[in-house]
Protein backbone atom coordinates (compact mmCIF):
# COMPACT_ATOMS: atom_id res chain seq x y z
CA UNK A 1 0.00 0.00 0.00
CA UNK A 2 1.32 2.81 -1.14
CA UNK A 3 1.52 6.40 1.70
CA UNK A 4 -0.16 9.50 0.13
CA UNK A 5 0.88 12.66 0.81
CA UNK A 6 -1.23 15.76 -0.17
CA UNK A 7 0.63 19.44 -0.26
CA UNK A 8 -1.90 22.26 0.55
CA UNK A 9 -1.31 26.31 -0.15
CA UNK A 10 -3.71 29.19 -0.90
CA UNK A 11 -4.67 28.87 -4.42
CA UNK A 12 -2.57 25.44 -5.26
CA UNK A 13 -0.64 27.16 -8.30
CA UNK A 14 2.49 28.59 -6.05
CA UNK A 15 3.84 26.73 -3.13
CA UNK A 16 1.64 23.55 -3.36
CA UNK A 17 2.58 22.42 -7.04
CA UNK A 18 6.28 22.91 -6.18
CA UNK A 19 6.30 20.58 -3.39
CA UNK A 20 4.16 18.01 -4.99
CA UNK A 21 6.97 18.29 -8.04
CA UNK A 22 9.75 17.97 -5.62
CA UNK A 23 8.15 15.12 -4.00
CA UNK A 24 7.03 13.14 -7.05
CA UNK A 25 10.37 13.65 -8.12
CA UNK A 26 12.73 12.29 -5.63
CA UNK A 27 10.06 9.84 -3.35
CA UNK A 28 9.90 6.01 -5.58
CA UNK A 29 6.17 6.17 -6.92
CA UNK A 30 5.76 2.51 -5.97
CA UNK A 31 6.07 3.49 -2.64
CA UNK A 32 4.18 7.50 -2.13
CA UNK A 33 1.67 8.80 -3.62
CA UNK A 34 1.57 12.72 -3.95
CA UNK A 35 -1.19 15.52 -4.98
CA UNK A 36 -1.59 19.11 -4.09
CA UNK A 37 -4.51 21.24 -3.40
CA UNK A 38 -5.68 24.87 -2.41
CA UNK A 39 -7.95 26.42 0.41
CA UNK A 40 -8.86 28.53 -2.25
CA UNK A 41 -11.02 27.60 -5.41
CA UNK A 42 -9.69 30.54 -7.66
CA UNK A 43 -7.76 28.44 -9.92
CA UNK A 44 -9.22 25.30 -10.21
CA UNK A 45 -8.68 23.70 -13.75
CA UNK A 46 -5.20 25.88 -13.85
CA UNK A 47 -1.62 24.73 -14.49
CA UNK A 48 0.57 26.29 -11.63
CA UNK A 49 2.09 29.86 -11.77
CA UNK A 50 4.66 30.54 -14.66
CA UNK A 51 7.40 31.27 -12.13
CA UNK A 52 6.67 27.73 -10.16
CA UNK A 53 7.12 26.01 -13.46
CA UNK A 54 9.87 27.86 -14.08
CA UNK A 55 11.94 27.21 -11.23
CA UNK A 56 10.68 23.27 -11.48
CA UNK A 57 12.14 22.88 -14.56
CA UNK A 58 15.73 24.56 -14.19
CA UNK A 59 15.84 21.63 -11.40
CA UNK A 60 14.53 18.66 -13.83
CA UNK A 61 11.20 18.84 -12.91
CA UNK A 62 8.29 19.22 -14.99
CA UNK A 63 4.90 20.18 -13.16
CA UNK A 64 3.17 21.16 -16.39
CA UNK A 65 0.85 18.11 -15.98
CA UNK A 66 -0.91 19.39 -12.79
CA UNK A 67 -4.14 20.87 -12.72
CA UNK A 68 -5.28 23.01 -9.22
CA UNK A 69 -7.96 22.06 -7.19
CA UNK A 70 -9.78 22.65 -4.06
CA UNK A 71 -8.69 20.91 -0.77
CA UNK A 72 -12.19 19.21 0.14
CA UNK A 73 -12.98 17.12 3.59
CA UNK A 74 -13.28 13.94 1.64
CA UNK A 75 -9.08 14.32 1.28
CA UNK A 76 -9.11 13.13 5.32
CA UNK A 77 -9.46 9.92 4.52
CA UNK A 78 -7.48 9.74 0.99
CA UNK A 79 -4.54 11.03 2.30
CA UNK A 80 -1.64 9.61 5.23
CA UNK A 81 0.04 13.18 5.40
CA UNK A 82 -1.30 16.53 4.82
CA UNK A 83 1.24 19.63 5.05
CA UNK A 84 0.39 22.79 4.64
CA UNK A 85 2.35 26.09 3.84
CA UNK A 86 1.44 27.89 6.61
CA UNK A 87 -0.89 29.29 9.45
CA UNK A 88 -3.93 30.20 7.04
CA UNK A 89 -3.91 26.78 5.35
CA UNK A 90 -3.65 25.08 8.61
CA UNK A 91 -6.30 26.86 9.85
CA UNK A 92 -8.62 26.13 6.59
CA UNK A 93 -8.19 22.80 6.98
CA UNK A 94 -8.03 21.86 10.03
CA UNK A 95 -11.89 23.59 10.17
CA UNK A 96 -12.37 20.77 7.73
CA UNK A 97 -11.49 18.06 9.83
CA UNK A 98 -14.00 15.63 11.04
CA UNK A 99 -11.77 14.05 14.73
CA UNK A 100 -8.92 14.32 16.04
CA UNK A 101 -7.19 11.67 13.92
CA UNK A 102 -8.22 13.60 10.64
CA UNK A 103 -6.40 16.72 12.24
CA UNK A 104 -2.95 14.52 13.41
CA UNK A 105 -2.93 13.87 9.35
CA UNK A 106 -2.05 17.84 9.59
CA UNK A 107 1.25 19.67 9.57
CA UNK A 108 3.42 22.51 8.21
CA UNK A 109 5.45 21.33 5.77
CA UNK A 110 8.46 23.33 7.30
CA UNK A 111 7.84 20.94 10.59
CA UNK A 112 9.96 18.28 8.78
CA UNK A 113 13.21 20.52 9.09
CA UNK A 114 12.29 22.62 12.26
CA UNK A 115 10.23 20.49 13.84
CA UNK A 116 7.50 22.58 16.42
CA UNK A 117 7.98 25.36 14.89
CA UNK A 118 5.16 25.78 12.96
CA UNK A 119 7.03 28.09 10.05
CA UNK A 120 5.35 29.14 7.17
CA UNK A 121 6.75 28.53 3.44
CA UNK A 122 6.66 32.27 2.38
CA UNK A 123 4.00 32.68 -0.53
CA UNK A 124 5.92 34.01 -3.50
CA UNK A 125 3.29 35.09 -5.40
CA UNK A 126 3.53 38.61 -5.86
CA UNK A 127 7.24 38.81 -4.80
CA UNK A 128 10.01 38.18 -8.02
CA UNK A 129 11.39 35.23 -9.37
CA UNK A 130 14.20 34.72 -6.67
CA UNK A 131 11.19 34.06 -3.88
CA UNK A 132 10.27 31.02 -6.13
CA UNK A 133 14.00 29.81 -6.02
CA UNK A 134 14.15 31.05 -1.84
CA UNK A 135 10.91 28.31 -1.72
CA UNK A 136 12.12 25.33 -4.19
CA UNK A 137 14.87 25.23 -1.91
CA UNK A 138 12.79 25.31 1.15
CA UNK A 139 10.38 22.63 0.44
CA UNK A 140 13.58 20.41 -1.38
CA UNK A 141 15.27 20.51 2.37
CA UNK A 142 11.59 19.44 3.42
CA UNK A 143 11.67 16.60 1.15
CA UNK A 144 15.47 15.53 2.68
CA UNK A 145 14.01 15.38 5.67
CA UNK A 146 11.27 13.87 5.07
CA UNK A 147 13.02 11.02 3.27
CA UNK A 148 15.47 10.35 6.18
CA UNK A 149 11.95 10.34 7.80
CA UNK A 150 9.65 7.83 6.49
CA UNK A 151 11.41 6.97 3.24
Amino acid sequence: MKTKILMVCLGNICRSPLAEGIFKHRLDPEKFEIDSAGTGSWHVGDLPDSRSIAIANENGIDITTQRCRQFKQSDFQEFDFIFVMDRSNYNNVIELANSQEEEQKVDFLLNLTQPGQNLAVPDPYYGGDQGFANVFQMIDLACDAFIEQYA
